[in-house]
């Protein structure tokens, strides 16, 4: 198959969540599966200490997209990925030239209108045509329209399906409708949403759901559970109407990073067959954060985007308790709201031997509490997916998660014999209460702590299963072979 895919984010170069994770790991499977992966991003700013691995494309420079009366021009460049894989940056300073990868500034709009435009105009120029478009979140998901509307002249986007993937429904792109001139949409508002129109508003991602053939989301809970008024955002009703073209495939995860047998960034590795090495990650993870070793109270790990989203405000009256009895350690990388981080500031400062916080984010850090934590929590409000439960699995570290999208889909609640986590349901601290105590608990009786360690450890998240059923998908929107193409098969 020939795909394209449109991002914002693609790790290394650009993460703020897991967004540039799965799609850097998707599109990578794609490719070693033998299809023909393209991917588009922008080229920001913050992207500079690695540009001397990018190079301009020869023939994608000087390129110009209309935006209203005017042209705003663009370049695009390229860089080494894994297998070979070809990695397109829109370069246009203009746009992509400023400190953060997201701003309020009033022309946000127009840096993502660039990434869906710019991704098409270079398949123009390459004489590509990509059977499946694939347009991640809301800062691609006008693509679907600009391929029925802008570029609908062209034969080359004739057969080609779109799909719109939809990371985290919380984030949707809504501007007023004064942008439809430059979008290039004025002559096209037939095909917008008319009641947003007529409220002055035009949702990107709506207009993507409802454009789009088909419409991917990253857990199969998530994907029943954004058709609810409860976790939909105001597009329950729509995503309704589109259900049987709605599909949750879960995130996989990269065991080629995140397997404590051979993780180089931990000191210790350890396997579920010799369990060893997490002991020693443990002592680790305790002097790095400079809490006293107490080998009868487990330590629970975070690390965490600190948004309201997570559910931390469970824990205000929990986590001190807790430490304050002695029953608990604690081990915190984040950043984000202020509240949470002053909560977490707060715990490491009145418990210093007992709790600490890492304000910021450390890729080898993450990598040692996952590794030296005995459990790790996640009491989200909603998770589309998550991955640190994932990671947290693999690494004999039981998860403490609220039932809910991908958590609900990857913990199986503890039982003495089987599962491999702690879940609770209601997003209140009595289920979070209710939770930990489960598990100190389970952690006092070694032998079901051990079988919820391992049990955890042997199951498989990984890329290589998820991507078959993005390929099954994805097949299905091709079109069916001509009778004689079928015969001289």
């Amino acid at each position: 198959m020939r795909i394209c895919l449109i991002s914002s984010e693609f790790t290394p170069f650009a993460k703020t969540g897991g967004l540039g994770d799965a799609v850097a790991a998707l599109s990578s499977r794609l490719y070693r599966n033998g299809h023909d992966v393209r991917v588009f991003m922008p080229l920001y700013n913050s992207i500079s200490e690695r540009r001397d691995a990018i190079v301009p494309v020869d023939f994608l420079q000087d390129l110009e997209i209309q935006v209203g009366d005017g042209g705003l021009g663009f370049s695009v460049h390229t860089g080494p990925q894994q297998d070979d894989m070809w990695l397109y940056f829109i370069n246009c300073p203009a746009l992509y030239g400023r400190t953060d990868l997201y701003t309020a500034d009033e022309d946000e709009f127009l840096r993502f209108v660039m990434l869906s435009r710019g991704a098409l105009e270079c398949c123009q120029r390459m004489a590509w045509s990509p059977e499946l478009v694939v347009c991640n979140d809301w800062q691609a998901a006008l693509t679907p329209l600009y391929l029925k509307s802008v570029y609908a002249w062209d034969s080359l986007f004739a057969a080609t399906s779109s799909v719109v993937s939809i990371h985290n429904i919380g984030y949707q792109g809504v501007f007023g409708s004064h942008i439809l001139e430059p979008a290039g949409l004025a002559d096209h508002q037939h095909l917008l949403d008319q009641n947003e129109l007529a409220q002055g508003r035009i949702n990107f991602l709506q207009t993507g759901i409802l454009h789009a053939d088909k419409i991917t989301t990253v857990s199969p809970t998530y994907a029943g559970e954004i058709c609810t008024p409860e976790y939909g955002m105001g597009l329950e009703h729509l995503l309704q109407q589109r259900r049987e073209d709605l599909h949750g495939i879960l995130n996989g995860v990269d065991y080629d990073i995140w397997d404590p047998g051979h993780d180089t960034l931990i000191p210790h590795p350890y396997n579920a067959s010799n369990l060893q090495g997490k002991n020693q990650n443990k002592t680790a993870l305790q002097n790095r954060f400079g809490l006293t070793p107490d080998p009868a109270a487990p330590l629970i790990g975070i690390v965490s985007r600190l948004a309201s989203q997570k559910g931390f405000e469970l824990a205000y009256n929990v986590l001190p308790d807790l430490l304050r009895d002695g029953r608990i350690q604690l081990a915190v990388l984040g950043s984000g709201e202020y509240r949470y981080e002053e909560f977490f500031s707060w715990l490491a400062q009145e418990f210093p031997e007992r709790a600490g916080f890492w304000r910021g984010f450390s890729n080898p850090l993450a990598h040692l509490i996952e590794a030296g934590s005995d459990m790790f929590l996640m009491p989200s409000l909603y998770e589309p997916c998550g991955l640190n439960q994932m990671y947290s699995l693999r690494y004999g570290t039981v998860p403490v998660v609220r039932r809910t999208g991908g958590l609900a889909d990857t913990v199986i609640p503890h039982t003495a014999a089987g599962g491999n986590g702690i879940v609770f349901d209601h997003a209140d601290e009595a289920g979070l209460r209710w939770a930990l105590e489960t598990a100190l608990e389970m952690y006092a009786t070694p032998a079901h702590w051990r079988k919820l360690m391992v049990n955890g450890m042997r199951q498989d998240f990984s890329w290589e299963r998820q991507v078959l059923l993005y390929e099954e998908l994805f097949s299905s929107l091709l079109p069916e072979p001509e009778p004689d193409d079928q015969a001289a098969g």
